[in-house]
């Protein structure tokens, strides 16, 4: 192992035994609440947005109550955003006026959310986009992705993007100086010819390591949700990052190197369809399915990092609250199989998942058999089988139908009727295997 993929590991051990996460995307889009991209999409002007900006004052929002809603979700980090694509900062920049401290509200609120979250004792982390749509010296004409990249008006203008990565690379330099020990830099996107040395992201990832040694950082300055870039090699870039973070899918085996060996990555994935505030937005996920996707990215070595979109009071959305509220129900039971779990050393089994830690073995049992539930090849391996919520003692079974069967082991939920069903959890039932 070289000594670059050895500090990457070491610094990510945290990570890896955290599990569960909370991505919060806000800022003035929440207003119009059509999504985070809506500048883009609908092309408005620097002018036109600015009427968000002059209207910002989230009179609701309760940094303490969003982290006791993540801590009680069984959320073990979070990762705000400080500035998104549109290029208002919820910090206090000495670069720009453009922030939540010259709005309304007034307040610095990166700084609020830093306290609260780690007074509940989460790992904090900030996302910062690379793109800004506010800045004059980003690219604006013939841009993929700015508002103005199709207006005639903006086709002659010069753009002095040096400039725009001081500015940029400044206010790293503040989020990694004035809000104390942050434990995660989220950088978002690379696209086209912008990544890697387009940023200056080697001395930019120098910079970061400088001021916080312990600091991961995502794969994104090289990287995007579409490719991973040399974090998947034996010689990853400086600035390769320290996870991957695959959008919106979970990876069908999880992610590894091009030695097979796994690698850090995070699921990150929206509550609902979309990571800014909509308020015709109601999809949201049920608490089973967001139990179920946490348990898979478990079982392939990953973590899940779950977003939410505050409403422009600062508010959680009530849906999300309460599917949030549904896992906090089922995390207090079962979170044995989750924090510090990774991919079993048995394969995966038809009726669900398995994840493991040393010789503790979870079965997470999401269908329900008209049988015994079959433990593949685990014949002689099992020392005891207890139901995880509340460790009440599940028998092995060699009831007559499955004597056919030597290598598999067996049990029942019901033994005095040898029945399997009903489950007795339908969104995962957890039986912890303690094997030999």
């Amino acid at each position: 192992m070289n000594q670059k993929i050895a500090d990457r590991t070491r610094r990510t051990e945290w990570f890896l035994d955290a599990r569960f996460g909370m991505f919060i995307h806000w800022g003035l889009y929440a207003i119009p609440a059509r999504g985070e991209w809506v500048r883009s999409y609908e092309r408005i002007s620097v002018e036109d947005y600015e009427q968000y900006f002059r209207e910002f004052d989230p009179v609701s929002f309760d940094p303490r109550a969003w982290a006791k809603t993540a801590k009680a979700a069984g959320m073990k980090y979070a990762v705000l955003t400080a500035k998104h694509h549109d290029g208002f900062c919820l910090f206090d920049s000495a670069f720009t006026d453009y922030k939540s401290t010259n709005t309304p509200y007034g307040k610095d609120i990166v700084k609020e959310y830093v306290e609260a979250f780690r007074a509940e004792g989460l790992k904090v982390g900030l996302y910062y986009s690379l793109l800004d749509w506010h800045h004059p010296d980003y690219p604006h004409y013939g841009d993929m992705h700015h508002p103005m990249r199709e207006n005639e008006a903006f086709k002659e203008a010069t753009h002095d993007f040096d400039r725009y990565l001081e500015y940029m690379h400044g206010q790293v330099r503040e989020l990694l100086t004035n809000y104390g020990k942050i434990d995660i830099m989220w950088f978002d996107f690379s696209y086209g010819d912008m990544s890697c040395e387009k940023w200056k992201a080697t001395e930019l990832v120098n910079m970061a390591r400088e001021l916080q040694p312990h600091l991961i950082i995502d794969n994104r300055l090289e990287g995007s949700g579409e490719k991973s870039g040399t974090i998947k090699t034996q010689d990853p870039s400086v600035y390769a990052g320290d996870f991957a973070c695959p959008e919106q899918m979970i990876p069908p085996a999880g992610i590894t190197d091009d030695l097979g060996n796994s690698i850090p990555w995070e699921a990150c994935i929206t509550l609902n369809d979309i990571w800014g505030y909509d308020a015709h937005d109601h999809h949201y996920k049920s608490s089973r399915m967001v139990i179920r996707n946490l348990v898979e990215c478990v079982s392939k070595n990953g973590n899940l990092i779950l977003n939410v979109g505050p409403d422009a009071k600062g508010r959680f959305p009530r849906e999300a609250v309460a599917v949030l509220e549904g896992v906090a129900d089922w995390i207090r039971d079962n979170g044995e199989s989750i924090y510090g779990c990774g991919i079993a050393e048995y394969p995966k089994p038809e009726w669900g998942r398995f994840t493991q830690k040393g010789n503790k073995l979870y079965a997470h049992i999401f269908e329900e058999s008209i049988n015994a539930i079959c433990l593949p090849g685990m014949a002689g391996n099992v020392d005891r089988l207890r139901l995880l919520k509340d460790g009440s003692e599940i028998q092995l079974t060699e009831y007559w139908n499955v004597k056919e069967y030597p290598e598999d082991a067996f049990f029942f939920f019901n033994n005095k009727r040898c029945l399997s069903f009903p489950l007795p959890d339908d969104r995962d039932t957890v039986v912890e295997i303690t094997l030999k």
